[in-house]
């Protein structure tokens, strides 16, 4: 158990790094929480108009816990452990699954800037990418679909959020399944603010246009 504690504080610390934040900063254009949704994830970062740094944005909070996920899968031994869900699920299974769950809690809720953070979605899209890539590229899917539909991000979010975890209950073995569960509930509830938005019409649609 203290091996998985360090699992949770490893892949917290990792994920509670702002990268939207601290890329805006470097690039000139201040804090990013004081334009658009105030939020520090990529869809924000766009609002600047710069495509490449809310790309970036993407894939280096996709990686924080994608890559969690992924060295404490390497590094823990495959021994089974029998008190989690599964008797079956081996050791580094599980220590896996910890670090990428914390690593999105670390993104959402990071300990640098008062516990406001991001909405974890494409830090959940990594940590997933790492575990179980194909259940991942569904979500993908789904919220390419959306976004080039619809052209709302949150609602492409949100989407993609309920058709994961119903994806994994098909495909993988359970312990995957209620960890990307808890997850897109997580999502879901961290949107809720757009949810309110979309219903009344209000939702700001996804725009390259630099304001």
């Amino acid at each position: 158990m203290t091996i998985l504690a360090f699992c949770a504080l490893g892949g917290y610390l990792a994920g509670s790094v702002p990268f939207g934040l601290v890329l805006c900063y470097l690039a000139g254009y201040g804090d990013i929480r004081k334009i658009g949704s105030h939020n520090i994830g990529a869809t924000n970062v766009l609002r600047t108009g710069n495509k490449w740094l809310a790309l970036l944005t993407v894939i280096l909070d996709a990686l924080k816990a994608g890559l969690a996920a992924l060295i404490a899968y390497k590094f823990l031994p495959d021994t089974p452990i029998i008190h989690l869900w599964n008797a079956n699920a081996p050791f580094n299974v599980v220590g896996s699954l910890i670090a990428g769950t914390f690593g999105v809690l670390g993104h959402n809720f990071p300990i640098w800037l008062k516990f406001k953070g991001g909405k974890g979605v494409a830090s959940a899209f990594g940590f997933i990418l790492m575990t179980q890539p194909y259940v991942a590229l569904i979500a993908l899917g789904v919220w390419l679909v959306m976004a080039f539909t619809f052209r709302y991000s949150s609602l492409s979010a949100l989407t993609a959020a309920v058709a994961m975890p119903i994806a994994a209950w098909f495909m993988c073995p359970p312990i995957y399944a209620a960890f990307y569960t808890a997850l897109a509930v997580l999502v879901v509830f961290r949107h809720h603010a757009n949810i309110v938005r979309l219903l009344n019409g209000e939702e700001s649609k996804i725009s390259f246009k630099k304001k």
